[in-house]
């Protein structure tokens, strides 16, 4: 278990790189490791696993913080609650939080069911889309170059601890993905049949598009199957998000029963 250290000075060097870990999305891609906030992200974390590289608690809560996080952290900092508003991305702080390291192992699974983020850049849906993924089985998401920074803050906290459980790769290529060996679906308006019509594969991957132009041409031309989603309501398009929370269920249903 970690003594914890006090710290009150806004100037210190760990703290400054934690307000940049905090506020800077792309922070944690020369740091090497990232920020979450709140029991909810801290517990799901060590249910997973993960040792927290700092375990960092605000004076008012240290005292009934959970003894399991100290015993998990290599490095426990104390600081006044002032300073914590100052880390915390939340209109009410959560006063806990993790500096975690980021996965080693980001190398791309051919055969996962997988899906794939073509510029997806709304930081909600892509930690949505995330969480569904997780719910449905599809154990790896491939983000091509142009989506949101799969591991900053507003995506972690939108992903709600569904990161922790998946394989994440971010910074792609179109030509990255000729190393997947499963068969790519994506939604269309104009082609394919149904979503409930279909006899989808299963592992697949899913492409998700740009919130605006929807998948790119180039990643169109790649799929195997092409699905529309009805909507009997009339309205024009569906958030990516809930897009992606129906194809991925629909998908769910190939899944043997646990």
């Amino acid at each position: 278990m970690s003594e914890p250290v006090f710290i009150t000075s806004r100037e210190n060097t760990l703290l400054k790189e934690l307000r940049k870990l905090s506020t800077d999305n792309t922070a944690y891609r020369k740091a090497g490791r990232y920020w979450v906030e709140g029991d909810h992200l801290c517990s799901a974390a060590l249910q997973r696993g993960l040792q927290p590289a700092v375990l960092v608690v605000s004076e008012s809560f240290w005292p009934s913080a959970p003894v399991e996080y100290a015993r998990a952290a290599t490095k426990t900092i104390v600081i006044p609650d002032a300073l914590f508003r100052e880390l915390s991305g939340l209109e009410s702080p959560a006063k806990v939080g993790f500096v975690l390291d980021l996965p080693l192992d980001t190398a791309l699974q051919p055969g996962a069911a997988t899906v794939i983020l073509d510029r997806v850049q709304d930081a909600g849906n892509v930690g949505s889309i995330l969480r569904s993924a997780g719910a449905f089985g599809f154990r790896q998401v491939l983000a091509l170059k142009g989506t949101a920074a799969l591991w900053a803050p507003k995506v972690l906290r939108a992903g709600m601890g569904a990161h922790f459980g998946l394989q994440l790769v971010e910074g792609l290529e179109l030509s990255d993905l000729d190393a997947l060996a499963v068969p790519l679906v994506v939604t269309s308006s104009h082609q394919g049949d149904l979503l409930q019509k279909l006899d989808l594969p299963h592992p697949c991957a899913w492409a998700m598009g740009h919130e605006g132009q929807g998948v790119s041409a180039e990643l169109m031309a790649r799929a195997r199957v092409y699905a529309r989603i009805g909507q009997p309501g009339g309205e024009e398009s569906l958030n990516v998000a809930a897009a992606a929370a129906i194809c991925l269920h629909a998908s769910s249903l190939k899944l043997a029963p646990n």
